[in-house]
């Protein structure tokens, strides 16, 4: 194995540098762009290819630059905390029975978490919205 296989990144952890390199740009970014805001020893092709999985995921658009493209966030994406909703969201859409799914997450919180949902859910309810 080699010294870069032995280093490489958990799960994640790239998207992550990635998107906070989008959101503390001030306008759309091209994959060059980013590698350079990163500072990272990562290849151009590498954050092409988070950036297109990002774009696949739903979580960056991107427009034509030239010949290839820019991309930033989509607008409930403008934060850690809205990329970890959208990756929620995105889990919860990938299995049909969402009621069984929704239940077992309910079941698995805890106390402190199932209060602070509660809340939510009936702020969101009083305010009608939804």
């Amino acid at each position: 194995m080699t010294e870069a296989k032995d280093e490489r990144r958990p799960a994640g952890e790239l998207e992550a540098s990635v998107m906070a390199a989008l959101w503390a740009a001030a306008a759309p970014q091209t994959p060059g762009q980013v590698q350079r805001s990163l500072g990272a020893d990562l290849a151009r092709t590498t954050v092409t290819t988070i950036l297109t999985r990002l774009n696949e995921k739903g979580v960056v658009e991107r427009h034509r630059q030239g010949r290839g493209y820019a991309y930033f966030p989509v607008q409930d994406v403008q934060d850690a905390h809205g990329l970890t909703a959208r990756r929620m969201h995105s889990e919860l859409d990938r299995d049909s029975d969402r009621e069984t799914v929704l239940a077992r997450f309910v079941a698995q919180l805890n106390p402190h978490d199932e209060r602070i949902l509660r809340d939510l859910l009936e702020s969101e309810s009083e305010s009608g919205e939804r």
